[in-house]
């Protein structure tokens, strides 16, 4: 029976960036279950099951748009090194969780200058392609 919107599906999966990097993979873990149609999972994911049947397995190639976005370059903002306390490592790569009274927003530190550290506020695959490994475990 062919997947629809509303069905409960479990899957599992292994996502690679466009050089073969494994950025997440369910194998070692339980399947990864979700509603089709609640937008629980990025666009393309959902479109790569739709249609499928328990058993089928696909492999799919999902462009950024489809995925998590192009980088949004509003979210990428300096701030004076100083105002970074010492006891964080100010290092290209590190994650840091910021507040104010609007809430909480992860960032990344993308670059480190003399006076100024870049953060980066996209989602960590925000502008990539990516590629998953599908394979349909069970449809409810």
């Amino acid at each position: 029976m062919a997947i629809r919107k509303g069905d409960t599906v479990r899957v599992h999966y292994t996502g690679t960036l466009a050089d073969g990097t494994v950025f997440d993979s369910s194998k070692e873990r339980e399947p990864l279950e979700f509603t089709l149609g609640k937008g629980m999972l990025i666009p393309g994911f959902e479109a790569a099951v739709e249609g499928r049947e328990a058993g089928d397995t696909v492999t799919v190639t999902i462009p950024a748009d489809q995925a998590y976005g192009d980088v949004d370059p509003e979210l990428i903002f300096t701030v004076p090194r100083a105002q970074v306390p010492e006891h964080i490592p100010q290092e290209v790569g590190v994650p840091l969780q910021l507040s104010n009274e609007q809430g909480q927003m992860d960032v990344t530190i993308a670059e480190v200058g003399d006076d100024e550290i870049t953060l980066d506020a996209n989602h960590p695959l925000a502008g990539k392609e990516l590629t998953f490994e599908i394979e349909i475990v069970d449809v409810k």
